[in-house]
């Protein structure tokens, strides 16, 4: 089993992983708030902005700090600790 850290230590199953998606449209914003409202939402940013969204196989979604295309290249195996000069702690 693959684990995919999405930021601050938090790991999730790679094989659970349906989708990795930014939270700036207004569907992503529904499935957020639909999710919270069942009781699903995994908040994983630790108080900062919310920059990707993981949906899982389970119908829970993630919260992530960190960028969706950090998030994917975990996936992938490459070490893209700082994709795009942006670092985990900003």
């Amino acid at each position: 089993m693959k684990l995919i850290n999405i930021g601050f230590g938090n790991m999730v199953s790679a094989s659970r992983v349906i989708a990795i998606v930014s939270p700036e449209s207004a569907p992503i914003k529904r499935i957020i708030q639909d999710v919270r409202d069942r009781g699903q939402l995994i908040d994983a940013t630790y108080g900062r902005r919310t920059r990707a969204v993981v949906i899982m196989d389970s119908g829970h979604v993630l919260l992530s700090a960190i960028q969706p295309e950090t998030v994917a290249g975990r996936m992938s195996g490459r070490n893209d600790t700082d994709i795009g000069g942006e670092a985990e702690n900003e």
